[in-house]
């Protein structure tokens, strides 16, 4: 068990290397999915209890419904059972390396006042966008110094973080979305992303000054630190554009690793590469542990579906966008009572797809339903952070952002109506 222990980052690392390969077809696929499995086994030690009850439920109940579906004769191959959210982790694992290139400053003081808000809502969004939830940890420990976060600097983290799934290729979000609506075109939700982003950067500021009267400890945002982002998200762009033949999340798979071992500032490399393996990509068990039980449940689901079309026949439904709008809300209000929205969309997505929705409207369904539902929930990933880590109160962090989710819930309705 020892030498499981050992060997868990180089299988969450083998994840990723063997699936571009199998990409490539020089692996079978076969190869990266008993890695990911392998690591989940070498890392169900780690997890918290909760984590581990909500895992073990999900994938009770999808082999129950595979069982059940399989009795009535749909059966689901094993690569649609095990391997189906295996981009996902394989991108989770490349922008995980993203980690690398961030630095904290300790040494210059908290900004304060109006500008200090706003500053601190757009660097988190944008440095979120490519490094993911370590930013959260780097703003929280700098911001609250010696006392608690206060509840306005943790809507204006957790917020304005979560608005990032709205536009960031790189947000596990989007590689959620472009799965689960297949034929999304990313770049055709990139605008109205963008814009809901700045919304939610705005609101939040305009809310936190109102309730502060500025004084509110901001972070020291410098202008070096958002390069390394904006060089990634501009670099995804570009290779697109080149080679519209490869997804999205294969070259964030490539791009992440090795834009960070070009750019991060370490005296040696391979100390810090090797330092990451073992003991940071050897931590990341509870998302892997999420997506493989949410695979095996939304393939429950689908399988329930297909056996028993009669009753989940939407036939008499289009996918309007008054369907849009009332899906949204169910979504949001499971994520905000604790449902993670990879399950609310392993849900929706088998249920919608049979309408033959517009795959981009379907995909801006999915990333407005987790854009919305983490930053306003007490009970997903980064609620949970907040409340163990920063003593924050489940009940503080969703009375706080009920206004917002409804606010933006309204929002996306229009946009879907008006704009896509």
């Amino acid at each position: 068990m020892n030498l499981l222990k050992k060997c868990t980052g180089w299988f969450v690392l083998g994840t990723l290397v063997f699936y571009l390969l199998s990409v490539a077809h020089l692996t079978p696929v076969l190869l990266p999915t008993l890695l990911a499995w392998g690591a989940n086994i070498a890392m169900w030690h780690t997890l918290a209890p909760s984590a581990k009850r909500q895992v073990t439920w999900l994938m009770m109940i999808g082999i129950a419904t595979l069982l059940f579906a399989g009795s009535k004769g749909t059966w689901m191959t094993w690569q649609q059972v095990f391997a189906v959210n295996l981009p996902m982790l394989a991108m989770f694992v490349a922008v995980s390396f993203l980690d690398l290139t961030s630095s904290t400053d300790e040494k210059r003081p908290l900004p304060k006042g109006l500008s200090a808000i706003f500053n601190t809502a757009l660097g988190v969004q944008v440095l979120g966008a490519v490094i993911n939830l370590s930013v959260i940890l780097v703003f929280a420990d700098r911001i609250k110094g010696a006392i608690k976060l206060t509840p306005e600097q943790q809507f204006i983290l957790t917020r304005n973080f979560s608005a990032a799934a709205w536009w960031s290729p790189f947000f596990v979000a989007t590689g959620v979305a472009i799965i689960y609506a297949p034929g999304m075109q990313w770049q055709k939700t990139l605008i109205p992303g963008l814009a809901m982003g700045l919304v939610a950067i705005i609101f939040s500021t305009a809310e936190a000054f109102r309730r502060t009267k500025g004084d509110f400890n901001g972070y020291p945002i410098r202008k070096e630190s958002l390069f390394i982002p904006m060089i990634l998200a501009s670099s995804v762009i570009f290779f697109h554009f080149i080679w519209p033949d490869i997804s999205i999340l294969v070259l964030i798979c490539l791009l992440a690793p090795s834009a960070t071992i070009l750019l991060m500032r370490t005296p040696s490399r391979r100390k810090s590469l090797s330092h990451f393996v073992n003991h940071k990509l050897a931590q990341i068990g509870s998302q892997f542990a999420l997506f493989l039980a949410a695979g095996i449940f939304s393939n429950g689901i689908s399988a329930i579906i297909l056996s028993y079309p009669q009753f989940f026949n939407l036939d008499s439904f289009t996918f309007s966008p008054m369907l849009f709008s009332f899906t949204l809300a169910i979504m949001i209000i499971a994520g905000v009572i604790g449902i993670h929205p990879v399950v609310s969309i392993a849900i929706a997505s088998p249920m919608l797809l049979p309408l033959h929705p517009d795959p981009t409207q379907l995909g801006f369904l999915f990333l407005s339903a987790w854009a919305i539902s983490a930053g306003s929930s007490g009970l997903t990933g980064l609620g949970l952070l907040m409340t163990s880590r920063y003593q924050i109160p489940t009940k503080t962090i969703v009375t706080n952002s009920v206004h917002y989710a409804v606010f933006m819930w309204l929002l996306c309705s229009l946009v879907n109506s008006f704009f896509l």
